[in-house]
């Protein structure tokens, strides 16, 4: 079995919330698969452990440009929030999401290749990228994009410059950019429960079959369960089926929402800054140690 080290136990901590020692327990009983010790979590303490594990370490921003049917919202990252506040890197990403509005790469490569001038760098996006890192003194990078141009309508939607939104729709524009700001709170993961992926409902499935077995009852009530708790899971993270932010009785769903205002949704597209991505993160004190090693070997 792998060391449990104090850097896994603080880095479990970090992402769950959950006690020191239960994270200790959990890389233990998981034989330090840290994706395995965070589903066990969240059988012996339930949500908490599944909100915290969302937490976004990774900087960058978010960008959108919107014009009529036709919009793009796409990531640029960046190693610190400093550098996601520098002037040049926000006009960069502004440009970048600008460029893939009119112009329809493919793919991050066929964007980078793409003209463009800026502080003096070019010809082309990739030129002006390399020119900025030597500028800022900074890595960067074009993570992520998606464009619609279906002949939808667009509703946008830039919380700061973490947390971006596009919703395609039809009907009514007030709704639509309620719905936005609704998504960019809630962060649901599809429209309809539907279309929430599959993988998602199985791990949850899992998680769900793992803390009813628990319980020591029959069979067949752990399977109704276990069949509750997905359903609810599926509410929970299915933008329709989600209690509107707004609702005046705290009960009404985004689905009823849209009725109301004779308006639907057809899709969306979210981005959080960082999202999936692991930041490094150093060991203090471990760097210290090794300086001092290195200094009594001179």
């Amino acid at each position: 079995m792998p060391a449990i080290t104090a850097s896994m136990v603080a880095e479990l901590r970090a992402k769950t919330d959950a006690p020191m020692m239960e994270c200790k327990k959990a890389l233990t009983e998981a034989d330090g698969d840290m994706a395995r010790a965070e589903e066990i979590l969240r059988v012996k303490l339930g949500n908490k452990a599944g909100k915290a594990a969302a937490r976004i370490t990774a900087e960058g921003v978010i960008a959108a440009s919107v014009e009529g049917s036709t919009g793009a919202l796409l990531e640029v990252n960046c190693e610190t929030d400093f550098v996601s506040k520098n002037e040049s890197f926000l006009a960069f990403a502004r440009s970048c999401a600008a460029l893939v509005a009119e112009h329809a790469p493919a793919d991050v490569a066929a964007l980078s290749a793409l003209p463009l001038s800026q502080d003096s760098f070019g010809p082309t996006v990739e030129d002006v990228r390399k020119g900025l890192i030597g500028k800022i003194g900074e890595n960067m990078s074009i993570r992520r994009f998606h464009r619609y141009a279906g002949g939808g309508k667009l509703a946008h939607y830039l919380h700061g410059t973490r947390i971006g939104v596009i919703v395609e729709y039809e009907g009514d524009a007030v709704a639509a950019k309620d719905v936005a700001m609704h998504v960019a709170a809630m962060k649901p993961a599809a429209l309809s429960a539907a279309d929430v992926p599959a993988d998602l409902v199985e791990k949850e499935r899992k998680i769900a079959a793992e803390k009813a077995a628990e319980s020591g009852k029959p069979a067949d009530i752990v399977a109704r369960m276990v069949e509750g708790s997905v359903q609810k899971y599926l509410k929970e993270v299915a933008l329709l089926d989600q209690v509107f932010v707004k609702a005046a009785d705290g009960k009404q769903t985004v689905g009823q929402y849209l009725k109301g205002a004779a308006t639907t949704v057809e899709g969306f597209t979210l981005y959080v800054v960082g999202e999936g991505i692991e930041k490094k993160t150093d060991d203090f004190a471990a760097e210290v140690a090794a300086q001092v090693a290195a200094a009594k070997g001179q």
